[in-house]
């Protein structure tokens, strides 16, 4: 049989070796699982700061991220779907690309468009390394095989056409790009708020086609039943009166010296800003406590008028026990009325709804009490509630609009719908 010639032997043992050096090197193998490991770990954190467990893991969390939670919109209902890698009802067969184009321009694999429900207006401000370093996360999530329709909104909106149209308007593509006048701080708490915090999809206001009004970024907005209250500076409804450090505390452990977070955010502080950093979170307070006072008035309701006068008397039997007779509360525990900005919201509806059905705080480990604040839709009819929520708007120095019968009224009706009441 003839041989090979001396050098084309050499050749060959040569490519062998290297072949076989490239694939079980364990230094290049430690490199790249050293490598995986990081962009996975950052994945992860971004998941976190994204809050992504809050749409795409049910409330038992028994099968995280696998969808099927429904999520209230003004237009109807959207059920967040599967995002585990299982490969029929998941993400699993999605490539790199369509991943991308889902976060950031807010369209499907078949290329028809997203509904605003998942924020892709702000996952947009990501860079692609950031959008891949999360696919890596979720691909190490255990799959679940869960069948999930997203769509269950009624004609016309199920027509997902139409989001073109809502894109044209609203959505505005791009990645952050940094205030070269402004603080490394400063710049990452824009980040995390514009971009993965997705902050304005609940505190901006929105018009009656659901998208932000920019012009009134950060002033509140109702939500799935609350009022997401105002993130601006302003003194009586915002964070004007918190200081960097009030932001801070809250974000990490759900309470500060004047309140305490419930209903949605308790869920936001629970499984996303309690598991961020310190350094993050003092960004995100640098970048609100720079954003301008929304500058809302209101003129106080009369301490003679007959709302005032029978909501102190309700006040001072029922609630002074627990918020003190001047408002104040209890520091980290119970809510100070005096001084919680949300009390004073432009819209009554999360203090409403809170004083109807009653409200558990959120326990971290920081602060894992969780005290709860009790029901009283059984004990005080319509005009009694407005009447003792007026006073609590009205007293120790503040000022708001009274809240009415009719107020109190539209939301006893709305929980009872809900079957929360």
């Amino acid at each position: 049989m003839p041989r090979h010639s001396g050098a084309s032997g050499v050749a060959l043992s040569t490519l062998v070796a290297l072949a076989f050096c490239t694939s079980v090197s364990p230094r290049a193998a430690e490199k790249q699982d050293a490598q995986d490991f990081t962009q996975i770990e950052r994945g992860r954190y971004l998941t976190t700061a994204a809050d992504c467990a809050a749409c795409h893991t049910m409330p038992d969390q028994k099968q995280p991220f696998a969808g099927g939670r429904p999520i209230e919109t003004p237009f109807g209902v959207i059920v967040a779907p599967n995002i585990t890698p299982d490969r029929e009802t998941g993400i699993g067969t999605w490539t790199d690309d369509e991943f991308d184009a889902a976060l950031r321009q807010g369209k499907r694999p078949d290329g028809s468009r997203l509904y605003p429900a998942m924020p892709y207006p702000a996952y947009t401000k990501m860079s692609r390394e950031d959008v891949q370093d999360i696919r890596a996360y979720l691909a190490t999530i255990a799959p679940v095989h869960n069948q999930v329709e997203p769509n269950q909104l009624p004609f016309p909106f199920s027509v997902r056409a139409a989001m073109m149209a809502w894109d044209a308007l609203y959505f505005q593509e791009g990645e952050f790009r940094p205030d070269a006048t402004k603080s490394a701080t400063w710049n990452r708490g824009a980040y995390l708020v514009q971009g993965p915090g997705h902050c304005a999809s609940c505190h901006t206001p929105k018009t009656v086609l659901g998208g932000d009004k920019t012009e009134q970024a950060f002033q509140g907005g109702v939500i799935q039943g609350w009022f997401a209250p105002d993130l601006t500076n302003d003194k009586a409804t915002g964070l004007g009166s918190w200081s960097a450090e009030d932001i801070v505390a809250y974000l990490g452990t759900g309470h500060n010296a004047s309140t305490a977070a419930t209903g949605l955010m308790a869920e936001v502080v629970e499984r996303s800003t309690s598991k961020m950093t310190k350094a993050d979170l003092e960004a995100i307070a640098a970048y609100l406590k720079d954003q301008p006072a929304a500058g809302h008035t209101a003129t106080a309701v009369q301490a003679t008028d007959p709302l005032m006068v029978a909501g102190g008397a309700i006040y001072h039997d029922v609630c002074s026990a627990c918020h003190a007779i001047d408002g104040t509360g209890v520091p980290h525990l119970i809510p100070s009325l005096a001084a919680s900005p949300s009390v004073h919201s432009t819209d009554p509806t999360t203090l409403v709804r809170v004083t109807l059905s009653g409200a558990r705080s959120v326990a971290t480990d920081q602060e894992p009490t969780a005290p709860a604040m009790p029901a009283f839709a059984w004990q005080f009819n319509d005009e009694q509630i407005a009447a003792v929520l007026t006073y609590v708007r009205n007293s120790w120095g503040s000022a708001a609009p009274a809240v009415t019968a009719h107020d109190v009224e539209t939301k006893r009706v709305e929980l009872k719908t809900r079957g929360e009441h």
